[in-house]
């Protein structure tokens, strides 16, 4: 599957491999890894069962340059055991997001993380939505566009490679789009009043990654929620705002789009639609991802996609070594937190 890998991003079983892993990770060559709270140990020695599992994926794939991704907002976001500190919600933090981004990006990049999937960009705008909330830096445009760009910044001033999410926005839903496919009711207009703004302002400062949501807007396309429309992605960030860098979609195992990517042709259409990579956390179909991976290999026009990544991986995608964080960097981030939880 040479050159495929190129597009996925997968999740693997625990805080160590076993043989589904090793299969995937051999003949998909994946270009990078989804870390998930499954595959920290809750030993004293998980620093080590991570060094482990890290170096040994990069042999399994032959890629020194992985690509080692995480969710690590802060709040109920955070995945990691201590002493890894753990922020509170970016609600919290929003006047301080830079600081808190930076002091983040230290602490992931001592544990080998070079992807952080941060900041979101959606507005909190529905008090029945019960999956961003203090997620969200805030209720209104100018809550979020410039503490989301500030974060961005702090990040990569790190070397962390940071990634908008989840255009055009899940902040106005009142589904979770782990368990159904949200709806929002909004024309494109309305949109671009209130859910586009963050987005643009971080696109504009040359994001690396945006992540899609997997959101169904009907009155802008009645068919495709945003992961799979054209309309969405290419005509929104591609076309209208000329974004050059990598669109990812979000977890192809959520249960808002899990079922339509099980059949054939879906990838091919998300693909087209304008998405370079695509995340599989492996929760419960091992080898799903070995079939998409095999549809998208035949796909054609992926030139252009494999080089927004391959520049990713170029200008962006470090590789860390993983240490024991010293104590007087995690003495100052803790008075950092206690100052933000005050």
């Amino acid at each position: 599957m040479a050159n495929v890998g190129d597009h996925f991003i997968v999740g693997l079983s625990g805080d160590k491999l076993n043989n589904t892993d090793r299969e995937v990770l051999r003949s998909l060559k994946p270009v990078g890894l989804l870390l998930l709270a499954r595959n920290f140990s809750q030993s004293d020695t998980w620093l080590d069962s991570l060094r482990g599992l890290i170096e040994e994926s990069r042999s399994l794939t032959d890629r020194q340059d992985l690509l080692i991704t995480l969710d690590h907002e802060g709040g109920r976001v955070h995945r990691t055991p201590a002493p890894i500190t753990h922020f509170p919600s970016p609600r919290v933090y929003r006047k301080k997001s830079r600081e808190v981004a930076q002091a983040m990006g230290v602490e992931l990049r001592s544990i080998g993380v070079n992807v952080s999937w941060a900041p979101l960009c959606d507005i909190d705008s529905n008090p029945k939505n019960p999956i961003i909330g203090e997620r969200s830096f805030g209720t209104n445009v100018d809550e979020v566009a410039g503490p989301a760009l500030e974060f961005m910044e702090g990040l990569l001033s790190e070397g962390i490679i940071p990634c908008a999410k989840h255009f055009p926005g899940h902040g106005d839903t009142s589904t979770d789009s782990h368990l159904e496919l949200p709806v929002v009711d909004k024309s494109f207009n309305e949109i671009e009043l209130l859910e586009l703004p963050a987005f643009k302002a971080l696109c504009d400062a040359q994001v690396p990654m945006v992540m899609t949501a997997h959101v169904l807007f009907p009155k802008i396309d009645p068919k495709n929620p945003a992961t799979l429309s054209p309309t969405i992605l290419k005509g929104v960030l591609r076309d209208s705002w000329n974004y050059e860098g990598v669109i990812v979609s979000d977890d192809l195992e959520m249960l808002a789009v899990s079922e339509r990517f099980k059949r054939k042709g879906t990838i091919t259409e998300a693909f087209n639609a304008g998405c370079d990579m695509f995340i599989s956390a492996r929760h419960n179909d091992s080898k799903l991802v070995l079939n998409l991976a095999e549809e998208l290999e035949g796909v054609q026009g992926k030139a252009e996609s494999i080089n927004r990544i391959s520049s990713l991986i170029k200008d962006y995608a470090n590789s860390y070594p993983i240490i024991e964080i010293e104590k007087n960097i995690l003495d100052r981030h803790a008075i950092l937190n206690k100052s933000l939880n005050a």
